[in-house]
């Protein structure tokens, strides 16, 4: 600030995480979308919480603080499903799990309130408060918990990715104007907007985690799936309509989302000078780990409309998916060429979902998402005509850029969307496996009970089974080892131990292969799978629902899918002994019957 003649910054942004200068960092990306919009700002990366020298390390902020508790809901950074402390946190350099606050947005509020008296407004921003900002469930506590932005006593709230709420909330201090009705925010207010849609307040919704069958328990139940539904439904920025929430004697008011970027926004987002580090100062306590994952990756675009129903990705990002243009990635690419740490690897080429990049239903850009269907559940709409030909034209040209050796795409792959695709989709999947495979592709189906995956608003196993098919051909054609990993998720509600048992003999008899990388269901604020473990009731039909509830009966359900690490070692190298000596693929399509069993 001395180098720059900086007598104060106009605002400060508070990190729970350390400071990586990346677009992949969501208070780096609103640092320098507010530097490019010619404010000053500061960023003070996980400050010591133990005394007020740290937050006072840059002073007081001419206009406001931004504080955010990182990439990850701190609760979720800090504990496991099971309940127990991490030990480990990449995004803390040395990775040691010792400089993120449990509640972070509200212990970084006070801290702040405590050290500047008077303070500049505060406002929250991130993940953590993007899914706390009404009434939720807070499973930590098991409790449902009022809104975030009246616990931390903040002035204002932004939620989703707030470049252009946040931007305009402070540009609107700075000329002293009225930032009350921006889009974007959330606000308390001592009445309720006249043309605001009130939802279940905090005091009918409050008994829910009780789950007590009694008239008042059962009553707040409901009030509970109203109150989601109602916030589920208003999260479009086309049709989405002002919320409003009592809790007691106040309102916490929240207006439409913001439009979502441009793809010439979203272009000059990732133009800014991203250094691509840590910051020194984080950089000389230890390595951040985080960074050698997001380094020299590319986000080709935002929003996600999978329609999953344990994923946050909707209430935060919205269900429509803006793309940026093919030269803005190649010049990001470009870009890493010059970096003194690259070795011509791009670690991953996508976003929420990788193959989204350019797919969108042109009915949904005019008029926003239907209220009364999904793009993909139960199968993929007619409407949004899928065709992979962007993306497959953009790893190409990617592939062709001197300096660069491997492209990988490490997101997921909606694998649902590429069978739909008669057109491309063959094309694409060629393309995929010959070049952008790093020994395994990731895949989420989370499930194969058709009544959970119901529940968890993915579609049935065939597009899985016939991509599989797909993928197998074709690295077997091209004398490939590599394969495909599975993401499943236990404890789900409305899943119990059978249903467990019926997704190993599935994976067994036709992945071949018992997976390790199992998720024992998370309830995180704001979605839908959190408010049917919450209430114990069906999200569509208000019917009672089984839970399995307590770390052991959770944990139990992992343990019929994956006994012991041992077992699952023992039965991919069953896997592939019985699928013969094909070359291409560990587990190939060869077996069609269970494993034998193994005595270890």
């Amino acid at each position: 600030m001395r180098r720059r003649g900086w007598d104060a910054a106009d605002v400060i942004l508070v990190s729970g995480d350390a400071y990586i200068d990346s677009p992949f960092s969501g208070a780096a990306l609103i640092g320098r979308a507010l530097e490019a919009r010619g404010l000053r700002v500061g960023l003070i990366a996980q400050p010591d919480t133990a005394g007020l020298d740290d937050i006072r390390r840059l002073g007081a902020p001419r206009l406001c603080w931004g504080v955010t508790a990182g990439c990850v809901d701190s609760m979720v950074a800090n504990y496991t499903a099971a309940g127990k402390r991490r030990r480990q946190d990449d995004f803390t350099p040395g990775g040691a799990n010792d400089r993120r606050p449990d509640r972070a947005c509200i212990v970084y509020s006070n801290l702040i309130r405590r050290a500047f008296r008077p303070c500049a407004p505060i406002v929250l921003g991130g993940i953590e408060a993007s899914l706390r900002r009404i009434a939720h469930y807070d499973f930590w506590s098991d409790s449902v918990r009022r809104s975030i932005l009246l616990d931390a006593k903040a002035d204002a709230l932004v939620y989703g990715m707030g470049e252009r709420s946040f931007g305009e909330l402070v540009e609107c201090l700075r000329d002293g104007r009225d930032w009350r009705n921006l889009r974007g925010l959330c606000r308390v207010a001592a009445c309720k907007p006249d043309d605001a849609l009130e939802l279940p307040a905090f005091e009918e919704v409050a008994p829910a985690a009780a789950r007590r069958d009694d008239g008042d328990g059962m009553s707040a139940r409901r009030a509970f799936l109203t109150m989601t539904r109602t916030f589920m439904s208003n999260q479009d920025w086309r049709t989405a309509r002002t919320l409003a929430q009592r809790h007691e004697n106040r309102w916490v008011v929240q207006t439409p989302p913001a439009e979502p970027l441009s793809s010439a926004e979203l272009d000059a987002v990732h133009a800014l000078p991203f250094q691509r580090e840590a910051h020194p100062g984080d950089a000389a306590r230890g390595e951040v780990r985080a960074l050698e994952t997001i380094r020299f990756a590319i986000a080709t675009h935002r929003g996600c409309y999978g329609g999953c129903n344990f994923c946050a990705i909707a209430a935060h990002q919205g269900r429509l998916v803006r793309s940026r243009s093919e030269d803005s990635i190649l010049a990001e690419a470009r870009r890493f060429t010059e970096h003194p740490r690259f070795r011509g690897v791009i670690s991953d080429v996508g976003g929420p979902t990788a193959n989204m990049y350019g797919i969108e239903c042109a009915r949904k850009q005019r008029e926003g998402a239907c209220a009364d269907r999904h793009c993909l559940y139960p199968r993929v709409c007619p409407s949004l005509r899928p065709d992979h030909a962007a993306q497959t034209r953009l790893l190409k040209r990617l592939r062709e850029v001197p300096g660069i050796r491997h492209v990988f795409v490490a997101s997921g792959v909606r694998h649902d969307l590429v069978i739909a695709d008669s057109a491309h989709g063959d094309e694409y999947l060629e393309e995929l496996a010959a070049h952008h495979v790093s020994g395994q592709l990731k895949l989420a189906p989370e499930h194969c009970e058709r009544r959970v995956l119901e529940l968890m608003g993915k579609p049935d196993t065939a597009a899985l089974l016939e991509f599989k098919r797909r993928f197998d051909d074709i690295s077997r054609r091209l004398g490939k080892r590599q394969y495909l990993t599975y993401y499943f998720i236990a404890a789900h509600p409305g899943c119990d131990d059978n249903d467990m048992r019926t997704l190993r003999d599935f994976a067994v008899r036709h992945l071949h292969l018992l997976p390790e990388q199992v998720q024992v269901f998370t309830p995180t604020p704001s979605t839908i799978s959190t408010a049917m473990y919450c209430t114990g009731l069906d999200y569509v039909t208000g019917r009672p629902l089984y839970v399995a509830r307590g770390a052991r009966a959770r944990e139990a359900q992992k343990r019929v899918l994956i006994p012991d690490r041992a077992m699952a070692r023992a039965t991919k190298l069953a896997g592939r002994l019985a699928a013969g000596t094909c070359a291409s693929n560990h587990f190939s399509g060869a077996v069609s019957q269970p494993l034998p069993s193994m005595k270890l």
